[in-house]
This record gives structure tokens, C-alpha cells and sequence, in this order.
């Protein structure tokens, strides 16, 4: 069963986060708080959307999809931008990666967007046969890049 995330769902989803923090072998980088997941979620202008993956047997959380809207200059409408998908491994490959893409592109199709757009780490061989397998193509021609902590910093308050 897919649906969306409610605010009881955060300490579940924040653990979630963890593990696919823990999976990326980036744990360490993963500071971000119950607290804060709540607000971006919850506001009344939230920042991003979740959608979860909840084992219709156990009524276990298992996965979840955490997105926010983007906008295409070039088309002219939002799009969906897939900024977490994660399962856990000991229920991979029954089709809950696939059910909350599939949740994903049914927003776009009836809103209208024109994109559901994701990255994914060059070594998740696993992952880019399964994105691959459903029809998404990655985008070569681009390389994505990212400015974080003193670089960010020494921008946003430099002259």
C-alpha cells in the first residue's frame, strides 16, 4: 500500500532517512531532525512531500518516496523532483520501489507535469537497472553539482 506521509509517520520516515543515509555510506551527513522533517512537511506551505510504502500484511513502513515540486522554464509547468526513494533491503524487489514511482507519476499526470526527475549514485548498479527497466534514461549531458557548508558560506556572505 502506498499513501501519503501523515505527522505520525515522521519518527518512522526520519528512521527511514537513517538507513538510507547508512546505505549511501553517508550516516555522518544525515543531520536532519524529526523536528525539522515535521516542518517541512506539515507547514502550511510545506517544502516537500512524502509518500510511504507500508506492508499490507505487518502494516510495517518499508519504504518511502520524499519529493518537492520543481518548474521546467523550457516546459513551463512543475514537475516533481525525487529527492529520496528508499526501500529496505530485506523486502526489495516485490514491487514497493515501483508502486511509489508509479504514486509519483500518477501526481504528474494529473496535475500536468511535465517531469519526475531524480539522481541516483553512480555504484547503485541495482538501482539504475531497476529505474532503467521502468524507461527513465539518464541525463548524460549534465553534471550535477552542489555548494554546502564553508564554500556555501563564504558565498552567501562574501562581498
Amino acid at each position: 500500500m502506498i499513501r501519503p506521509a501523515t505527522p505520525a509517520d515522521v519518527p518512522a520516515l526520519h528512521t527511514l532517512i537513517r538507513e538510507l543515509a547508512e546505505y549511501e555510506n553517508s550516516l555522518a551527513d544525515a543531520k536532519a531532525t524529526e523536528e525539522q522533517l515535521h516542518q517541512a512537511l506539515f507547514a502550511d506551505h510545506p517544502a516537500a512531500h512524502a509518500h510511504l510504502a507500508v506492508d499490507d500484511t505487518t502494516g510495517e513502513t518499508v519504504g518511502y518516496a520524499l519529493w518537492f515540486l520543481n518548474f521546467s522554464t523550457w516546459r513551463g509547468v512543475h514537475g516533481i523532483y525525487l529527492e529520496d526513494l528508499y526501500v529496505r533491503p530485506t523486502v526489495r524487489g516485490v514491487g514497493h520501489g515501483k508502486a511509489l514511482l508509479a504514486a509519483l507519476a500518477r501526481i504528474c499526470v494529473e496535475r500536468g507535469y511535465a517531469r519526475l526527475e531524480w539522481a541516483v549514485l553512480n555504484w547503485n548498479t541495482p538501482s539504475i537497472a531497476f529505474y532503467e527497466s521502468i524507461g527513465a534514461r539518464p541525463q548524460d549531458e549534465w553534471t550535477a553539482y552542489r555548494l554546502t557548508d564553508e564554500a556555501l558560506t563564504a558565498l552567501g556572505t562574501g562581498p
